[in-house]
């Protein structure tokens, strides 16, 4: 897994080797200095990225800048300066129109509302003097009937009393008939 580097020598390759030279074990300083070197290859290719993250940034800029032709830049600046008229010259314009229009939307509101507190009252005053005349014209509805049903059995008297006077009438009359009757039955 060493890229690059030389290779760490192991133990057993010695005993492989037969007769020659005695590689470095893995216990000796040079051994440890390789095995050191290895890490530090595996952990850059690994976790170290660096390089991957600086192409990616290269490449941005290639295509922010280069290709694009700084036309973010121009709409960036078409944008502020479109800010800068509109708060400088449309804003302000916006502004004292609106305060006319709502000063006299105000003025209006105020009149209308004026109207409609007046237009009330007067209904309200109507209203209590309906009610008032309601209440006395019952009043005086009540105090009618009930003198109407005190009156009523003197009535009543003087209606039964005529009756039995006018039913006495008719007796009387019809028993003249009777007798003007039988005096014709005779014949």
């Amino acid at each position: 897994m060493s890229g690059g580097g030389t290779e760490t020598p192991v133990a057993c390759d010695a005993a492989q080797g037969g007769g020659g030279k005695k590689r470095d074990s893995l216990g000796t300083p040079g051994a440890a200095h390789l095995i050191i070197k290895d890490l530090g290859e595996i952990h850059s290719r690994l976790l170290d990225h660096r390089p991957v993250t600086q192409g990616e940034i290269r490449y941005f800029v290639k295509e922010f800048e280069e290709k694009r032709g700084l036309r973010e830049l121009r709409v960036l600046e078409n944008l502020k300066n479109m800010t800068q008229e509109t708060s400088e010259r449309l804003l302000p314009r916006c502004r004292e129109s609106m305060q006319g229009g709502l000063g006299e939307a105000l003025q209006r509101l105020q009149a209308a509302n004026e109207s409609i507190c007046r237009l009330q009252q007067r209904e309200q005053e109507r209203k209590k003097v309906i009610n008032d005349h309601l209440a006395a014209s019952e009043k005086r509805r009540m105090l009618q009937w009930e003198e109407f049903l005190r009156g009523q059995p003197q009535r009543r008297a003087e209606v039964d009393e005529e009756h039995r006077r006018a039913v006495q009438r008719l007796r009387e009359q019809y028993a003249a008939m009777e007798k003007d009757l039988a005096k014709f039955s005779t014949f």
